[in-house]
């Protein structure tokens, strides 16, 4: 995983939660860690991680994503099995 990665990550589990964190990078962190990109119609987007699913809603026109999209990217990523204080689990490796 690149440092871009790891920051966006960073940024999606800090506390008080990020404010300006671009949907781009969100993208970006869950295809580096191998999520699968299914297009729907729209803006919505749909990412699945082993037996993790998440759907979202591309921000438009803006670009930062918005406070329950972080939000929902948090639980996306702790459903498909990432613990922020253990780490990644084996598909980082």
């Amino acid at each position: 995983m690149k440092s871009i990665h790891r920051r966006t990550l960073l940024a999606i589990f800090s506390d008080p939660m990020a404010r300006s964190l671009q949907w781009r990078q969100i993208e970006m962190l869950f295809l580096a860690i191998g999520a699968q990109l299914v297009e729907g119609r729209g803006s919505r987007v749909r990412f699945m991680l082993g037996d993790a699913m998440g759907t979202f809603h591309r921000p438009h026109p803006a670009k930062d994503a918005k406070p329950y999209q972080i939000r929902d990217a948090r639980t996306f990523l702790r459903n498909a099995g990432f613990d922020p204080e253990k780490g990644m689990r084996e598909w980082e490796q």
